[in-house]
């Protein structure tokens, strides 16, 4: 188990750390490695010797080890905790207000790797290797620490159901379960190997032989010089209304549209239409807050002359905010896609916390009251018979790595000082019992990306690197509780032993952080043009723009300064009221009429699923709602036997054989002795329109905007 799981995080995590950085990104998901891991053990059981190793050791290490290369069969139990390792679902990516609707914990690339990748290639701040494992390392493990202090109240109580294990345990316990011999027709890994077969080979048309498949847009190839219209119907810097395009990766960006409901999709797409193929362009075309200067759709900054925010200009030796020099240079601005996504966060901010009150209220309420009292479950009464973690195991790493944090801080003069620090960490103390308690029941969980960038820019002005620091301390300490009490339920559930599950959680991680900073320090030294708009394998870091705009906003420029009386975004703080009322007419209807269909309605999911725009773009969305229309609604309607036993197998084959594909392309035709080259039409339209080259509406004047 242990060599298996290893094996496969090191893989998976070194993988997704380098999709981190391209664009679009393929995603090694758990269900592939849960999968993969399924023959694999079973050969393993198969072929290894069942005999059991003896190491003399002195009495003071305990004595004679044994061991064995194969313990036994290849069982549910080892399988989850392979699960475990790399338990989750979309890694968490940034965008202006939201990170993933549930990261990997071990091998997804780490959110403070933003930071460290920001800090170096726009403010050229490099701390080198060592900082950027000791940052990461804790900004992923005190979490950890702080979900096992959390176990009681998250984990043990019936009423933390953790919904999205069900699917986990679902599927392991079919694959255990052994039912595809007896079930008639093609098993699910003979048909799991053709799709990654039939996937590996089609991908290399839209990802080297004939790119424009993936970059279709069709529309603009016909009128490349017609701003609006590419505008409206472009991939690169549009809203993609033409829908099509045959490049997974791109249809896969905010997650595939096979695993996700379809009530929840269709909330998704309804929003993003309203918002963002209705608000946008109104706003746009109206030229409401300077917008029709800048490219519809970018995760860059603008400055008043309508190129791109140059932040060296405004910063000290000492990379503080020089407030003469931005007077003198410019204001930011935000492109319109940009400015509409802060509006949604800002309204989210708000509406989750009054739709949970409205709607959830009442049974939060007894449920917290039931924690006291509630009686063991089966689960609970089966687990009891494993010896329990000791809380100080727990509240060790947790003060570890807590110190750890301020090694990093200070040994490294990051001018983040250790009261910050403490206050980053006080954020997630005070959510995570909220967080997890709603997300364990509802779903819905609570996000403090917001608090976590306008707390530092409030007490820390002018500070981009502080500001940054901050938030990913903050913010991943509060997304890696929840994701570890997460496991904790999963192994709940299995019935694992809840040392193993700690084990497990802990290696993993910690040799993940190991091979994540690794792969990154050579992707920097060695592919050349990385996260530059032009760089030839869409190695662009995406991510790490929309994280850089994040930190000049909050972090160098600041809150007052970017939204208070004087600048033309202020009224965009409105969002915060109307977020709130939101939710209340729809609750006061279905109060009236209880069989009315407005209570499917769930504002919270309206507003939060399209946030990651930016970096995703119209197309991202456009085709992910088509390709969830057909097998979350047309083939589970029609055909809902083959789609019971085929949908997720779908998914997860369709990402493993394009990301085996494009591996294969990067490394031995893009990579190697400055790479091949196919210049021909097929590769070459979509860069000659206005979406490729993102076209404003409206030449900047001479002399710049003047607000």
């Amino acid at each position: 188990m242990w060599v298996i799981g290893l094996v496969l995080c090191v893989i998976a995590s070194g993988m997704n750390v380098f999709f981190n950085f391209r664009n679009p990104a393929p995603t090694v998901i758990p269900i592939v490695l849960v999968l993969l891991s399924y023959p694999t053990g079973k050969l393993a059981a198969y072929v290894l010797p069942i005999v059991t190793y003896r190491i003399r050791l002195p009495r003071f290490l305990g004595g004679p080890l044994e061991f064995s290369l194969n313990p036994g069969p290849w069982n549910i139990k080892e399988h989850v905790l392979v699960f475990i390792m790399s338990n989750g679902e979309p890694v968490w990516r940034a965008s202006p207000s939201k990170h993933s609707r549930h990261c990997t914990v071990a091998i997804s690339a780490p959110f403070a790797m933003n930071a460290i990748v920001v800090g170096e290639v726009y403010y050229n701040i490099r701390l080198g290797f060592w900082f950027n494992l000791t940052l990461i390392l804790a900004t992923q493990l005190t979490g950890f620490g702080l979900a096992g202090l959390c176990r009681r109240l998250l984990v043990y109580p019936a009423s933390m159901v953790w919904p999205q294990n069900l699917v986990a345990c679902t599927l392991l316990n079919t694959l255990h379960a052994e039912d595809d011999a007896t079930s008639g027709g093609i098993t699910r890994y003979r048909f799991f190997m053709w799709v990654v077969a039939g996937s590996f080979a089609f991908f290399f048309l839209p990802g080297f032989l004939f790119t424009a498949l993936s970059v279709f847009s069709w529309v603009c190839w016909i009128v490349p010089k017609n701003v609006p219209a590419n505008q409206l119907f472009g991939v690169s810097s549009g809203l993609g209304m033409g829908i099509l395009t045959f490049d997974w990766t791109q249809i896969v960006w905010v997650g595939s549209p096979l695993m996700m409901p379809w009530w929840a999709e269709v909330h998704v797409f309804v929003g993003f239409v309203l918002f963002f193929w209705i608000i946008t362009p109104l706003l746009y075309y109206t030229n409401v807050w300077k917008l029709s200067y800048f490219p519809m759709a970018d995760s860059m900054p603008f400055d008043r002359f309508g190129n791109q925010y140059d932040v060296t200009r405004v910063l000290t030796a000492d990379n503080r905010f020089n407030v003469t020099a931005y007077e003198e240079y410019s204001p930011l601005y935000l492109p319109a896609t940009y400015a509409v996504t802060y509006v949604l966060a800002l309204a989210l901010f708000t509406c989750v916390i009054v739709h949970t009150l409205l709607y959830h209220g009442h049974s939060l309420w007894n449920g917290f009251k039931r924690l006291k009292v509630e009686p063991d479950d089966i689960h609970a009464k089966l687990m009891s018979h494993y010896p329990e973690v000791p809380d100080w195991w727990y509240l060790s790493v947790f003060l570890l790595f807590f110190c750890l944090a301020i090694v990093a801080v200070e040994v490294w003069h990051t001018n983040v000082p250790i009261w910050a620090l403490m206050l980053a960490l006080v954020l997630p103390i005070v959510y995570v019992l909220p967080s997890g308690f709603i997300f364990a029941m509802t779903g819905q969980p609570i996000t403090l990306n917001l608090p976590a960038q306008i707390l530092p820019g409030l007490l820390l002005p002018g500070n981009p690197l502080a500001n940054m620091v901050f938030k990913s301390y903050s913010v991943q300490t509060l997304n890696e509780a929840i994701n570890f009490t997460q496991d904790l339920k999963l192994g709940h559930y299995i019935k694992v032993p809840p040392r193993a599950t700690f084990q497990v959680q802990a290696v993993a991680t910690v040799i993940a952080a190991f091979v994540q900073v690794g792969v990154k320090e050579w992707m920097f030294k060695n592919i050349p043009g990385i996260c530059e708009p032009t760089q030839k394998s869409s190695l662009t870091c995406p991510h790490n723009q929309v994280f850089f705009t994040a930190s000049a906003i909050w972090g160098l420029i600041g809150p007052q300064r970017q939204f208070g009386d004087q600048s033309i975004y202020n009224p965009q703080l409105y969002a915060l009221l109307i977020g709130a009322i939101l939710p209340v007419p729809f609750w006061l209807w279905q109060r009236r009429f209880p069989k009315t269909r407005l209570k499917f309605i769930n504002i919270p999911v309206v507003l939060n699923g399209v946030q990651w725009i930016p970096p995703a773009t119209g197309i991202n969305y456009s085709s992910w709602f088509a390709v969830g229309f057909v097998f979350q609604y047309l083939i589970r309607r029609r055909s809902f036997p083959w789609w019971s036993k085929f949908n997720y197998v779908t998914s997860a084959a369709l990402d493993c054989g394009t990301t085996i594909s494009l591996m294969i392309i990067f490394f031995t035709l893009q990579f190697p002795r400055g790479g091949v080259n196919l210049n021909w039409w097929g590769n070459n339209v979509y860069k000659n329109t206005a979406d490729f080259q993102h076209a404003a509406l409206r030449q900047v004047p001479p002399g710049g905007i003047i607000q």
